[in-house]
């Protein structure tokens, strides 16, 4: 057996096998360790961007529900707005038609007074004409001349009272 050449090859091969074996599975260990690290850190990397994905989406869903409750406070100050804005109109249009209102039957009781005024001095002096015409034919010269003494004395007792 010791003579055999065939022995020594196969001790030489197991010899070579075990003085290769451990440098070798030094190496495949130290790689797969390598790749172990390298896929639990990739799996760390995608999980903490899958909470930062998280905590993104939940801050955009903040976001939009903040802006859908801004939009919402935004149209109802718009209507609020909108309606102040139209009972101010209402109002001011109102009192506009009130103050033209009040200015015609201003014009209107003007116009009235004006006409009811022409009517009196037209009624006056008619009247007026009328009395001198009727004491000019009724009247003699004696008679207009105590009627004219009789007024002025009327006239002084007015003007002392």
């Amino acid at each position: 057996m010791f003579s055999d050449p065939q022995f020594w090859v196969a001790v030489a091969f197991f010899v070579f096998i075990l003085a290769i074996f451990n440098p070798v599975k030094k190496i495949l260990v130290s790689n797969l360790d390598n790749q172990i690290k390298q896929i639990t850190n990739n799996i760390t990397e995608a999980e903490n961007l899958k909470n930062e994905a998280k905590i993104t989406l939940s801050e955009i869903k903040q976001r939009q529900s903040d802006v859908q409750k801004e939009i919402e406070e935004l149209k109802v100050e718009a209507k609020n707005k909108i309606l102040q804005i139209e009972n101010f109109a209402e109002k001011k249009l109102l009192d506009q038609i009130q103050k033209r209102q009040n200015l015609a039957e201003a014009k209107i009781d003007q116009l009235a007074r004006d006409a009811n005024l022409q009517i009196h001095n037209h009624i006056t002096s008619t009247s007026i004409e009328a009395t001198v015409k009727i004491l000019e034919k009724k009247l003699n010269k004696e008679e207009k001349q105590n009627l004219i003494n009789f007024s002025i004395k009327e006239l002084n007792l007015v003007l002392k009272n």
